[in-house]
């Protein structure tokens, strides 16, 4: 009880709302290797990276609509090929100019990286809930045109994306640093808004974007994006929980931080 009351007071002091961290190596080697080198995370980020590309680029082929923008999927889509490209990018300059200096603080790509990350993981499992518990059977049921395919790349391997690039990396993750897709969050909840009173309609006519986002029945509206507002933040946190499991077992089973290896 006393270790938890510990890291509860620490996680909830102002500074771990910043993108402040003592350890840049920490973005670049895996919590599965022994050694010091970041090639092991860069083939895995490479292959995440890409697959998060072949998601989007399948995305815009089959669902190439002048409405594929307004969806919270497809910017969940982009969010994740991003926050996969910066993962990449981050090991490729750690494997090509050596270890990243954090003397004077984290360079202003880790910070972009780890903001990123906080917003891409929360992103996609909160765009899976809210698909597969809300709109799943509404797709089934109706007479909406849907490539199941693409649904499922889109609803569900971003998911299983976002969940190996968790496991697979070493950064830490806070709890306040929710603020993050909360602010992406505010972001969309505006823009729908603003779309509907616009009188913006969705690709099959209708005037709201998701049948449960209807701006006519504002309460439901309103209910719904506080909903989604406590699952980014129960979903962050179940995030966090996770990464402190990774890293418990990394060091109890596969890291010996006394005795790291150094390779080139």
């Amino acid at each position: 009880m006393c270790v938890l009351k510990k890291y509860l007071s620490r996680q909830f002091q102002v500074d771990k709302l910043t993108l402040q961290h003592d350890d840049a190596s920490e973005f670049y080697l895996s919590c599965l290797q022994q050694n010091r080198s970041p090639v092991p995370l860069l083939c895995i980020r490479l292959i995440l990276f890409l697959t998060c590309v072949g998601i989007l680029v399948m995305s815009l082929l089959v669902d190439h609509t002048a409405f594929w923008i307004i969806y919270m999927t497809n910017w969940g889509v982009v969010i994740i090929t991003v926050t996969t490209g910066l993962a990449f990018a981050v090991s490729t300059r750690a494997f090509l100019r050596g270890p990243i200096d954090s003397t004077f603080g984290l360079p202003w790509y880790l910070k972009l990286y780890w903001a990123s990350y906080n917003i891409g993981l929360t992103a996609a499992f909160l765009i899976t809930v809210f698909y597969y518990s809300f709109l799943y059977e509404l797709v089934l049921e109706s007479e909406m045109e849907s490539n199941p395919i693409t649904d499922l790349l889109t609803h569900g391997i971003n998911s299983v994306v976002m969940f190996l690039l968790l496991i697979t990396s070493m950064q830490p993750s806070h709890v306040l640093h929710c603020v993050y897709p909360i602010a992406v969050l505010t972001v969309y909840s505006i823009f729908n808004v603003i779309y509907y009173y616009a009188g913006g309609e969705n690709h099959l006519g209708d005037r709201f974007i998701y049948p449960m986002l209807d701006w006519s029945n504002p309460g439901l509206a309103t209910g719904v994006l506080f909903g989604c507002l406590a699952g980014v933040i129960i979903l962050h946190v179940v995030i966090v929980l996770v990464s402190l499991l990774r890293d418990y077992l990394s060091k109890r089973y596969v890291r010996n931080i006394y005795s790291l290896s150094i390779t080139a």
